[in-house]
């Protein structure tokens, strides 16, 4: 493999010939309250879209979510994109996002996301764009033991990018700067990675999240009945788990539009239980609870002192997290 030729003795070691695996569990990012400059890291935009490992073996393409489902038919255009690649086969790591203006858009996704049949996707008018950031095997390599910069390297050159795939740019150094050009443009943050680092498969403190806004996945454990216009529900009680127990987060009554209520009501009916999975008093009156199998994405400005949410609003609803692996998330001192 060419390849193998362009990097150094010490990197070619690292590679590991074998077989194309089925799956491969993705990195994940800590989030973090620190923000930094450092010229052994390098710094990317933080997508807010739908995570993504996309599987090429010769004609062969599958894109799997971070929770292993199969979501090709909902981004067939993308399938076919990747089957165009002159490279034969790979596994490479992205995010699917779709734009409302200048910034990506989870609630816009959201119309894609809800797709499973080809031909509808295709048809569909909510444009989906894939952001590759990492290469983890490439024709019968498993690379995921060489250096992250090393990799961006070779996924840049061996991959050729063309709407609708795109090559996840970054910086190097300047994290602050960075990080505040990020704010002020409206995204959702930055991801810090460490040059050197591998790509471990796990949660990873040498990958960081430096958010502008506070954002995160919670499971929907009940909801209220409607008031005024609004169809279907009036709000939905979340909660996250925290030493295998649920805990209440509180409330969700703004965010949802007419697709999202629909879809949300329809699903929510089927899961109705007697009485709630978290223990004490939620201090919510006339509640439908129901099973913690829904997993939803809410914005909020803090956490009180109490242990709930101020000012949530809903995002999107999450189909790639399992529910049992929703916990609060904690910057990292």
């Amino acid at each position: 493999m060419s390849f193998l030729k362009e990097i150094e003795e010490k990197h070619r070691n690292l590679a590991v010939e074998t077989s194309m695996p089925d799956w491969i569990e993705p990195m994940l990012a800590t989030l973090t309250s620190k923000r930094f400059s450092d010229e052994n890291w390098i710094y990317e935009r933080k997508l807010d879209g739908e995570r993504c490992l996309a599987f090429k073996k010769k004609d062969e393409v599958k894109l799997l979510s971070r929770n292993r489902k199969d979501i090709s038919d909902t981004y067939p255009e993308i399938v076919e994109a990747l089957k165009k690649q002159r490279t034969e086969n790979f596994i490479v790591d992205g995010e699917i996002v779709a734009f409302q203006g200048e910034n990506t858009s989870f609630t816009i996704l959201q119309e894609r996301i809800g797709i499973k049949n080809r031909e509808e996707a295709l048809k569909s008018k909510i444009k989906v764009y894939y952001y590759i950031f990492d290469l983890i095997y490439i024709e019968n390599y498993l690379i995921d033991k060489l250096p992250l910069i090393l990799r961006k390297k070779l996924l840049k050159k061996y991959l050729d990018y063309q709407d609708p795939l795109r090559y996840t740019e970054h910086i190097w150094k300047e994290g602050v700067k960075y990080y505040q050009e990020a704010c002020r443009k409206g995204w959702e943050g930055v991801i810090a990675k460490r040059m050197d680092s591998e790509y471990q498969h796990k949660r990873s403190t040498d990958w960081l999240k430096f958010k502008c806004v506070n954002q995160q996945e919670f499971i929907i454990i009940g909801y209220t009945p409607p008031k005024g216009s609004r169809i279907g529900l009036g709000a939905i009680l979340i909660g996250y788990y925290e030493d295998k127990q649920l805990k209440y987060a509180g409330k969700v009554g703004t965010g949802f539009n007419r697709t999202i209520l629909t879809q949300l009501v329809k699903e929510l009916n089927s899961l109705k239980e007697d009485k709630p999975q978290i223990t004490g008093e939620i201090g919510e009156k006339n509640v439908t609870w129901v099973k913690p199998e829904i997993v939803v994405e809410v914005g909020f400005t803090e956490w009180t002192k109490t242990g709930k949410l101020r000012h949530p609003r809903l995002v999107g609803l999450r189909r790639d997290k399992d529910p049992k692996t929703v916990v609060k998330e904690t910057p990292e001192a």
